[in-house]
C-alpha cells in the first residue's frame, strides 16, 4: 500500500490561530507510507507532531525509528521543525536526509545544523542522539529496494527546487511544490511540459497552489503557482488526484472552504484541498 498524511500544510510561515483550525497552520511536512516504510518530505513545523506521533507508535512497534528523508529545498519554513523533531534526541533513530544538490557554498548538512547553533537553539548538532546521513542530488531515479522508486525533477523557484515522484507496486504520489510555471515563450512551454510528463499518470499529484489567480498576478516570479494553474498544470494527463497545497498563511478556513466549492465538481483531476490530518491512498 502506498499512502500520504498530510502533517503540514502551509506555506512561509506557520500561522496557528481560530481562522486556521480546519485546514491548520504548519508548514509543510508529508509522511508517505510504503508498505509501512517510511519516507518523510520537508521539515516544516508539521514534523514536531510527527515526530510525537512516530516516538507513540514506530518506537513502540518496531523498537527504532528509521528514516528516509527528502528535502524539496532548505528555505526556513521546509526545515524549521527540524529542533523538535523528536526523535533525533533518541538512540537508535537512523534517518537519511537528501536535497538538491545546489547550496551555494554550503553544505546540506551545514544548514540544516546551523539551526542547532547555540544562537538558535540550546542543543547543539553534535550532542544528538540520531544517526543522520546527508546527501545531495539532482534530477535522478533512486532505487529503495522492494520496489520503492522516487524519480526526481526540478521546478521553477528562486532557489534549485525539487519535485518529487514516489512510485510503489504500479502507484504513485507525486509532489511539485514550491513552483511557479514557466512563462513568456516556447521555452517555457516545453518546461511546463516536462512537469506535465513528471506527474502524467500519478494517482495523487500534491501541487503548489499559495495564491489565488489575482494574487498570482501581484506576485509573478516569487515561485508559486495560482490555484487555477495547479489544476490546470494536471488535467487531461490520467492524474486520478490533484491535493492543492503549500496554502498562504492569511488564507483563513472560511478562504479554504470557498476555494473546496469552487473545484467541487472538477473530476479530470478530482480536486482536494490539503488539510492537517488528512491521509490518502494511492
Amino acid at each position: 500500500m502506498l499512502s500520504v498524511r498530510f502533517w503540514g500544510v502551509r506555506g512561509s510561515i506557520p500561522c496557528p490561530g481560530p481562522d486556521t483550525v480546519i485546514y491548520g497552520g504548519n508548514t509543510s511536512c508529508l509522511e508517505i507510507r510504503a508498505d509501512g516504510r517510511l519516507i518523510i518530505i520537508d521539515l516544516g513545523t508539521g514534523v514536531r507532531p510527527l515526530g510525537d506521533w512516530l516516538v507513540e507508535n514506530d518506537l513502540k512497534t518496531n523498537g527504532k525509528i528509521k528514516a528516509d528523508i527528502f528535502l524539496t529545498h532548505t528555505h526556513w519554513d521546509h526545515i524549521m521543525g527540524f529542533p523538535m523533531f523528536n526523535p533525533i534526541y533518541m538512540p537508535g533513530t537512523e534517518l537519511h536526509i537528501t536535497a538538491p544538490d545546489t547550496m551555494n557554498k554550503e553544505s546540506l548538512k551545514s544548514i540544516i545544523e546551523t539551526q542547532l547553533s547555540p544562537q538558535f537553539w540550546p542543543v547543539k548538532a553534535d550532542e544528538l542522539a540520531a544517526s543522520i546521513k546527508y546527501a545531495q542530488i539532482k534530477e535522478t531515479v533512486l532505487d529503495l529496494g522492494d520496489g520503492l522508486t522516487i524519480s526526481t525533477k526540478y521546478l521553477n523557484h528562486p532557489i534549485s527546487c525539487l519535485g518529487y515522484r514516489v512510485n510503489f507496486k504500479g502507484k504513485s504520489i507525486a509532489t511539485v511544490y514550491d513552483h511557479e510555471h514557466y512563462r513568456g515563450n516556447d521555452a517555457a512551454e516545453k518546461e511546463n511540459e516536462k512537469i506535465r510528463e513528471f506527474i502524467k499518470g500519478a494517482d495523487i499529484v500534491i501541487h503548489d497552489a499559495h495564491y489565488t489567480q489575482n494574487e498570482y498576478d501581484k506576485h509573478s516570479g516569487w515561485g508559486h503557482c495560482s490555484q487555477e494553474s495547479a489544476v490546470n498544470a494536471a488535467s487531461g494527463i490520467n492524474v486520478k488526484k490533484i491535493v492543492l497545497f503549500h496554502h498562504e498563511p492569511s488564507h483563513t478556513d472560511s478562504i479554504m472552504n470557498q476555494l473546496a466549492q469552487k473545484f467541487a465538481g472538477n473530476s479530470n483531476p478530482v480536486v482536494l484541498i490539503a488539510k492537517e490530518g488528512m491521509t490518502l491512498e494511492a
